[in-house]
């Protein structure tokens, strides 16, 4: 694999702002994920030698933190609230509504790729809204069945403060 130009410029840039090259390993993986999608094995492997570090020490980062993907993604990300406050407030109800209106369970991604719905959580910090859940890094909060059905169509038209779109994805589509 081969990152394109201005993934190796970002890296690049990235590496230039730290004095170890070891702090430029998370930026550079934003970077990657961005124009992939998700992080290959060789995309990695690259990373690496952009930094001048090895490859187990970008492996270990891309692992260790739930933001970045090792196999293929959803274009929207969905995280769900199951702590107390939530779960008080009717997080089951809406993890079954996920469950039926995405057809498909926790840690699983649409057939249509449009939403993984990466898992439920213990605790999204946002109890003062509780049921929660996050889209794309974007909380959203009181859910109810109709309310999730509304963020998640703004999502799929496009339309949500949170629609995300990497590079490639743009191009493909």
């Amino acid at each position: 694999m081969t990152l394109g130009p201005e993934t190796r410029a970002e890296i690049e840039r990235a590496r230039g702002r730290y004095p170890r090259a070891q702090s430029a390993i998370l930026p550079a993986l934003w970077a990657v994920q961005h124009e992939v999608g998700h992080l290959t094995p060789d995309a990695m492997t690259e990373v690496a030698s952009l930094l001048e570090v090895t490859p187990s020490e970008v492996e270990a980062v891309s692992t260790f933190y739930s933001m970045y993907f090792q196999r293929p993604h959803g274009r929207h990300e969905v995280l769900v609230c199951i702590n107390v406050s939530c779960a008080l407030r009717g997080a089951d109800g809406i993890v079954d509504h996920l469950t039926r209106t995405l057809g498909c369970e926790s840690g699983s991604t649409t057939a249509d790729g449009e939403f993984t719905w990466s898992s439920t959580v213990e605790c999204l910090g946002a109890c003062g809204g509780a049921p929660a859940m996050q889209l794309d890094h974007r909380f959203e909060e009181n859910l109810t069945p109709d309310r999730v059905d509304a963020i998640l169509a703004r999502a799929r038209n496009g339309t949500s403060a949170g629609a995300k779109r990497s590079v490639r994805q743009r191009r493909d589509r």
